[in-house]
């Protein structure tokens, strides 16, 4: 079975969850909401889902374990995971999402979300000990039905993003909105040419297209260089599968790194304070008037070191992951508005941000970046990458500063090592390496910065090469 909570809910191939264990899980979730208290009987619970295949059939599973655990299931449709998360916010209910957000086609997944909120770590380990005494017995995988409020959660989440920016702000911006499979397609259109955006779609698939903002593959960048190109678009905005990350690239179809993304909208919304994983740019801390702690990676954690950063007594919380994803974590006010906090990740947010920052100075998404003098950060990953093969090579680098600088010797001498989340190390060159197992899929991460593009190429180069070396040597 390889089903497994991760940094973003349960994860695992789509073909071990579209089942019983799907209906295991979602009668575990019920159940740990009764016996805490977070909801009575009859109480509502939202169900959300991406475009992949197996999508609709886990939902509709879902559904009916929800209902014969005791609760009203409302039925929000496809929409992104922000959206489902604030209807949630709004209405006091719990929710589940049914979404692999950027992992391929075949994978699937369930992110949980409490009536205020995501789960936390704690919150995993209880459902998984409910769906252990669960599966201790037959279960019911009959499909059930819902109470349709997907336009609901639609209109509530375009009211929030209407009204973030003044009236006409991106007028005069052509941007593309590449549509591909996400959740996020059609209502990116709707918001920005809300805003007086000339906007263009492109690239609609009725198949599922996995797209990490985080690790963007030369093919999907080659298509947003073409497109710019051939359309003389400013900037180019999509999202993952469920939206709640986003890609925004400039004006030559070059991708903005996510952390940029976030620390653009965490500045934009007047945040004193920024949570982000350890694998954002090390950059952050030089970014005037705005304090960088580090947690994790994943949303769980962000939210723990916001949550942290309220209870000591600090005000305009926000937090943001690598992939772009921002979250709050306080009210902010925004236009003359309220801005509710929403701490769950979020696309529209970060990418509303970026385009309003590039139009109000008046320049181009490539200029306002260079003015942040980050340094270059890449990122990639090698997929189906056995979890064996990644725990023992992390096993292998931790086991004693030798085997760390063996490893690295082709690429240069440790400085200092971090392992909050991973092995992060500076090189004493100042070039950081950083080698991360993926917390829910069989990927090994590489994380690189440098101080040009071609040194940071060529840093990420070798340490994937390092990997697959150490892979081939475990045979």
């Amino acid at each position: 079975m390889s089903l497994k909570f991760g940094t973003s809910g349960l994860r695992g191939l789509a073909i071990d969850l579209n089942g019983p264990p799907a209906a295991i899980y979602a009668t575990a979730f019920a159940r740990y909401l009764l016996s805490s208290g977070r909801a009575k009987p009859g109480d509502p619970i939202l169900l959300g889902r991406d475009f992949r295949d197996s999508s609709p059939s886990i939902s509709a599973i879902c559904a009916g374990a929800l209902s014969r655990a005791g609760l009203t299931v409302l039925d929000c449709g496809t929409v992104p995971t922000p959206a489902l998360a604030l209807y949630g916010l709004e209405k006091g209910a719990a929710a589940l999402m049914i979404t692999g957000s950027h992992i391929p086609a075949d994978r699937n997944g369930i992110k949980f979300y409490r009536p205020d909120g995501e789960i936390d770590k704690g919150d995993e380990q209880a459902i998984g000990a409910e769906a252990a005494e669960v599966r201790a017995f037959p279960v019911d995988a009959t499909p059930g039905s819902a109470q349709d409020h997907s336009q609901q959660a639609i209109d509530l989440f375009v009211a929030r993003n209407a009204t973030i920016l003044p009236a006409g702000a991106l007028h005069g911006l052509k941007v593309g909105v590449y549509q591909h499979s996400t959740v996020a397609r059609d209502l990116f259109v709707d918001v920005l040419s809300r805003y007086g955006a000339d906007v263009v779609p492109l690239g609609r698939s009725e198949t599922f297209i996995p797209v990490d903002t985080e690790a963007v593959s030369p093919a999907t960048i080659d298509l947003l260089k073409t497109w710019t190109a051939q359309h003389g678009l400013d900037a180019i905005v999509s999202a993952d599968g469920d939206g709640d990350r986003p890609l925004v690239s400039d004006e030559t179809g070059q991708p903005l790194r996510g952390d940029l993304i976030g620390l653009i909208a965490a500045q934009f919304v007047g945040a004193a304070v920024a949570v982000t994983p350890v694998t954002s740019n090390s950059g952050l801390e030089r970014q005037p008037g705005i304090s960088i702690l580090r947690t994790r990676v994943g949303s769980p954690f962000v939210i723990d070191g916001m949550m942290e950063a309220i209870a000591r007594g600090q005000t305009g919380v926000a937090g943001f992951e690598a992939n772009g994803g921002t979250l709050t974590a306080t009210d902010f006010t925004l236009n003359g508005t309220v801005f509710k906090a929403l701490p769950t990740r979020d696309s529209f947010l970060p990418a509303l941000a970026v385009l309003f920052r590039a139009a109000h100075a008046g320049k181009t998404l490539s200029a306002l970046a260079a003015t942040y003098a980050l340094p270059v950060a890449l990122s990639d990953r090698i997929e189906n990458f056995p979890l064996e093969t990644s725990g023992a090579l992390m096993d292998y680098l931790r086991a004693g500063e030798d085997n760390l600088a063996q490893f690295l010797e082709p690429i240069g001498a440790p400085g200092s090592v971090s392992d909050i989340d991973g092995l992060r190390v500076t090189l004493t060159d100042g070039r950081v390496i950083h080698f991360r197992p993926s917390g829910n899929a069989p990927e090994m991460r590489c994380y690189v910065e440098a101080e040009t593009a071609v040194q940071a190429e060529a840093l990420l180069k070798q340490g994937l090469e390092r990997i697959r070396a150490f892979a081939r040597q475990q045979g």
